[in-house]
């Protein structure tokens, strides 16, 4: 993996770290705010098996865009509240989506976590090339993945 990521996103929340741990790897939880603010995740799509070659799948509506985005990949390191990495494959063809092909080129992703005294820390990393302004439009787009888990953990507070 390259060690510079295409760009990142963190934050700090105030709930302890192992209902943080769940938010991100638990599929229904996932599925409550695994999108972006204005969007929402089909139903039945999210999938989760956290292990190393273990599956994770989603498919997301994006209806000012008129279509569905699909997101799938293979986690390939699990370390239970501290880490996680997978791969990203990303397609709008609920064909490929169902094929979920792993030889199709991809994208590494990396979730850390971390304790801070009664908060918890998690920072998510793009890796792999993507042209600047492609760059740009996923930090935003994470940066509202955020937004809709802040507002799912204010709930679990």
């Amino acid at each position: 993996m390259n060690n510079q990521p295409a760009y990142s996103v963190e934050r700090e929340f105030d709930i302890p770290l192992e209902i943080l741990w769940a938010a991100w790897t638990d599929s229904v939880a996932l599925e409550e705010w695994y999108h972006g603010t204005q969007h929402s995740v089909v139903p039945g799509s999210m999938r989760s098996e956290v292990f190393v070659g273990g599956a994770w799948s989603v498919a997301i509506d994006v209806p000012e865009a008129g279509m569905v985005a699909y997101f799938y990949g293979e986690y390939t390191e699990v370390v239970e509240n501290a880490r996680l990495e997978h791969t990203l494959y990303y397609t709008e063809s609920v064909d490929e989506f169902n094929a979920r092909d792993m030889s199709l080129p991809h994208h590494n992703i990396r979730i850390e976590f971390e304790a801070k005294d009664f908060r918890s820390w998690v920072k998510f990393s793009q890796f792999g090339d993507l042209p600047e302004h492609d760059a740009i439009q996923a930090q935003a787009g994470m940066e509202s993945y955020f937004d809709s888990l802040g507002d799912y953990l204010s709930i679990k507070e």
